[in-house]
């Protein structure tokens, strides 16, 4: 039976608990979109992206990450908001989300807004408030920074046009990777209250898209495009089958980027499972890694992962994984492999092949030109020639070359270490409001 704190919060009280409860949703990112801000508003576009991230120049940057209420009428068995747990609860106002937004960024605290939401009332109830607060900061405050907002699943198709054209991406989470995932575990969703809307969010964009090439100022539709978000663990799902729906939601649904969070139990429940050793965060590393090789890499999954082997080494990254399973392909020469052989090598990024590329119109590589060149020669070595040499003698035997990658004291570390997302209050100090 749910238990609603009836009290009147402050300001302050409402985001202590409103951030909080955004933590466990990590489907933000950079909002690609180089908007310049007029004289008329506040704030740009320009290089903007969420907490913990770097922007094209550099720089770290941040987003306000609230929840508009943490109210829900769903009950599902993983989160903390859920209807029937016994928690504080807080709504923000329009107003006030506004009023945060405005304040943290006259105090450079923040370059653009996260805004999601638990269903309060009905879902085109909570998304109609959820637009209002953007209108009002687009149309009242002249805030023209970075705005993500998150569409509630059920919500009409009129409402989501408009939440498009206010903010500069949206995102639906997928949850699970299966219907029956997200049938056990949530069971007030499904599978086409969440697909439909992010289908109409892509037709939606190209349409945008089509328009602009007619009328250069016609307003844009969410120009950062839009992402998602898995949960890793909740469920039974191997990395394999994870990664084929992030494959199918990237071909068919243009989406700009899958998230993978690690379930994390804030819930008792029997059907939830009880991770003695905490949240599988180096499992999520490595299908984050993943996810980049099937988007700047051209691996498919079926290439990565198989039905035989459906999870990933988790000592060693994706593109070492892979490259000991297929050492058939080993080694490269350096002088003469093109791009997209390259780019299979483990230790060679994007960057470093097209370098190697443009090096070689100059003469012959050797193992000290590829160290300039930002070649990571220990991961790199035991799959590469230069003139038809090796740097050292190593046999090509896939426990060799994995012994010799592994560095004990790393892995170490990264059962140590204490991985959790920091909140507003851990980076010192929000300010009163």
């Amino acid at each position: 039976m749910e238990t609603i704190i009836q009290k009147r919060e402050s300001l302050g009280e409402k985001l202590r608990i409103l951030s909080d409860a955004a933590k466990y949703d990590v489907a933000c990112t950079s909002s690609g979109v180089d908007r310049q801000g007029s004289r008329k508003g506040m704030g740009n576009c320009l290089a903007s992206g969420i907490c913990h991230s770097f922007s094209a120049d550099g720089r770290c940057i941040s987003l306000l990450k609230i929840l508009m209420t943490n109210e829900c009428v769903f009950d599902c068995k993983y989160c903390l908001n859920r209807v029937s747990n016994d928690i504080e609860r807080a709504t923000f106002t329009p107003e006030e989300i506004c009023r945060l937004t405005m304040e943290f960024y006259r105090r450079n605290f923040i370059e653009g807004l996260f805004l999601s939401s638990g269903v309060k009332g009905s879902p085109d109830e909570t998304m109609e408030q959820m637009i209002k607060a953007v209108w009002l900061l687009r149309n009242k405050y002249g805030f023209q920074g970075y705005i993500h907002l998150k569409a509630i699943p059920g919500a009409s198709q009129e409402l989501i046009s408009q939440a498009g054209f206010l903010a500069d991406r949206m995102s639906i989470n997928l949850e699970f990777p299966t219907a029956e995932g997200l049938k056990k575990l949530a069971p007030h969703k499904s599978r086409t209250t969440i697909l439909k809307p992010m289908k109409a969010i892509q037709l939606r964009a190209q349409e945008n898209k089509r328009e602009l090439t007619l009328y250069r100022h016609s307003p844009r539709f969410v120009p950062a495009g839009q992402s998602t978000q898995m949960i890793v663990g909740a469920t039974g799902e191997s990395d394999y089958e994870i990664l084929s729906v992030a494959e199918s939601l990237y071909q068919k649904f243009s989406l700009k980027r899958v998230f993978y969070s690690a379930f994390v139990a804030v819930n008792p429940d029997r059907d939830l499972p009880a991770l003695p050793q905490g949240p599988p965060l180096l499992r999520e590393h490595r299908l984050y890694q993943a996810d980049w090789l099937l988007r700047f890499y051209e691996f498919k999954a079926s290439e990565l992962l198989t039905p035989g082997q459906p999870n990933f080494n988790v000592l060693i990254d994706p593109k070492c994984n892979w490259a000991l399973n297929h050492l058939e392909e080993f080694p490269v020469e350096i002088n003469t492999a093109d791009y997209h052989t390259l780019l299979r090598v483990p230790g060679i990024g994007t960057k470093s092949a097209w370098r190697i590329i443009g090096a070689r119109r100059y003469g012959g590589l050797d193992f000290e030109h590829l160290k300039k060149i930002g070649v990571v020669l220990k991961r790199a070595l035991y799959f590469i020639t230069c003139n038809g040499k090796m740097l050292y003698s190593t046999p090509m035997e896939a426990d060799y070359i994995l012994r010799n990658i592994l560095d004990p004291r790393d892995w170490k570390d990264h059962q140590g270490r204490d991985f959790h997302q920091m909140s507003f209050w851990e980076l010192g100090g929000a300010g009163r409001f």
